[in-house]
């Protein structure tokens, strides 16, 4: 990965969850699992964030980690008239701010943070599940199609720790859109 660009961003939330709250779920209702609002996350390349449901499972790989705008969850508040949303109701592992994702997609790229060096490629867009009209709010589904972040593969593992950060990118962004809504397309395959 040669990084061209740096954006400095900050993590806000780190998710580890062991269970799956939503999926499989239609029927029962949202499960009650235990989460994690971690202070640092250790990523192992190939395999995910110890300690979250997705870790080393095969058909999550190259998409066991999650990553997302916190602007995106303010801009749908917005939108829908209500009070701040809560940002781990989402199930989305890294929450950021400060950065545009869509351009990501297809890239590697890294997530510097307390003195350690996280490398991911984005994959594919992480769309939202219909539990988000029950979990955030009504028309919450709708509203976070297109901004509901990138699932990602870990390409060398680390940690990660909340609070300032720098994102290393190999291709122009402009936090200024990290809130809007986009066709979530790889910009090449990867």
């Amino acid at each position: 990965m040669t990084a061209e660009y740096r954006y400095d961003v900050d993590v806000l939330h780190l998710l580890v969850s062991p269970g799956h709250a939503y999926f499989g779920r239609a029927r029962e209702g949202a499960a009650d699992v235990p989460i994690t609002d971690a202070e640092q996350a250790e990523l192992v390349a190939g395999k995910g964030i110890v300690g979250d449901r997705f870790f080393g499972k095969a058909a999550h790989m190259d998409a066991a980690v999650t990553v997302f705008a916190v602007e995106a969850l303010e801009a749908i508040a917005a939108e829908l008239g209500t009070g701040p949303l809560d940002p781990l109701l989402t199930r989305r592992n890294v929450v950021l701010r400060g950065v545009e994702l869509a351009p990501l997609l297809g890239h590697e790229f890294a997530l510097e943070s307390g003195g350690d060096v996280v490398r991911l490629k984005a994959g594919r867009p992480a769309h939202p599940c219909a539990w988000m009209d029950q979990m955030l709010a009504p028309g919450a589904h709708k509203a976070m199609r297109g901004r509901g972040g990138v699932r990602c593969q870990v390409i060398s593992g680390g940690w990660l720790h909340r609070g300032p950060a720098v994102l290393l990118s190999p291709v122009p962004l402009d936090p200024a859109r990290a809130g809007e809504a986009n066709v979530l397309r790889p910009s090449r395959l990867p």
